[in-house]
């Protein structure tokens, strides 16, 4: 068992390695660290995987990735900076808690900026997810892939949500993001920034009404068995980043590094078959169980949006990502 709390308490980077088990070393030998919050069968856990597979088939075994899902080695923000310091080589990190350090992926997460999930991926396909991933090098990492997850909508426990009147007073958890901090609050709802994995136990405990995701995490979390409404609210379609240590990267032979990168971009295409795969029958599986699913009054989310949007766009680095993204819409 991975003793989290003592390496956190002892501070981030390499100092701090002989903390973990030597399996979840970075820099270990041929052996890359790589974390997720999700559990074990979700896309992006599946395709960080067949990476590992990939690399270990190529080299003969020489390059191997140890995967901690299920949140092992900490949450999401404690990942970002284990893998700046090297501490970890590789993490699957949700685009909204990367916002606020990481200013040009805001440009994904704002709201309605994206029509559906095959606009999505030809955006991520091209200039705008190049342009984001090439953001990360500033910081001590490099991105490897974007893993689109949905459209993200509200859940909760209460009732049906058809406009953001219904949600006023309801306390909603929202990732560490100011986008969906102050969104909802144009929705009149509470913002509640909690850790993906606290919030089974806030909806179960009351200490929050609802929360908003997609319907594979809605359906993998078990949050279908407190929250029994579901609002297609769509209001969101923010993907998942895939991000290694540049000092992991830039220890690799060229060849192994140009292996890894390449294999890293094509896992993107494995992750979206097992998405689409999976994400119909998560709706089967919650429908079964008893949610409600109810239509929302979209042009009175975009409505109540919009001041966020204009925002947003005065940001000189924002509004060419954001026009390049409308205009493949």
């Amino acid at each position: 068992m991975i003793d989290r709390r003592r390496f956190l308490a002892a501070g981030l980077g390499a100092a701090c390695a002989p903390l973990l088990p030597r399996s979840a070393q970075a820099g270990a030998p041929g052996r890359l660290t790589a974390t997720d919050v999700h559990v074990d069968g979700y896309p992006t856990v599946e395709a960080v995987k067949w990476i590992g597979q990939v690399l270990e088939r190529e080299t003969g075994g020489r390059l191997r990735i140890r995967l901690y899902h299920s949140g092992q080695l900490g949450r999401e923000s404690e990942a970002i900076d284990m893998a700046r310091f090297g501490a970890i080589d590789i993490t699957r990190v949700y685009s909204g808690a990367l916002n606020n350090a990481f200013p040009l992926t805001e440009a994904l997460c704002l709201p309605y900026v994206f029509d559906s999930v095959a606009h999505l991926r030809r955006a991520l396909d091209g200039g705008v997810g190049r342009a984001v991933l090439d953001g990360f090098a500033a910081r001590g990492l490099m991105g490897l892939a974007v893993y689109d997850s949905g459209a993200r909508c509200f859940y909760n426990t209460r009732r049906a949500l058809r406009s953001p009147a219904d949600m006023r007073g309801l306390k909603f958890r929202v990732p560490l993001s100011d986008i969906f901090i102050r969104l909802l609050r144009l929705f009149g709802a509470n913002p509640t920034p909690l850790a993906f994995g606290a919030v089974f136990s806030a909806l179960e405990t009351r200490l929050i009404d609802g929360a908003e995701n997609n319907m594979r995490s809605f359906h993998s979390s078990r949050h279908f068995e407190t929250a029994g409404y579901w609002s297609e609210s769509e209001h969101s379609y923010a993907p998942d980043i895939l991000l290694i240590s540049r000092r992991s990267l830039d220890a690799l032979a060229p060849s192994d590094r140009e292996l890894l990168v390449e294999t890293a971009r094509a896992s993107v295409a494995v992750m979206r078959e097992l998405w689409d795969a999976s994400e119909s029958a998560a709706r089967e599986a919650v429908a079964a169980h008893g949610v409600r699913f109810n239509d929302v009054d979209h042009a009175a989310f975009r409505a109540a949006a919009a001041p966020l949007l204009d925002e947003y766009l005065a940001k000189p680095d924002i509004a060419p990502l954001f026009r390049q993204i409308r205009a493949l819409a």
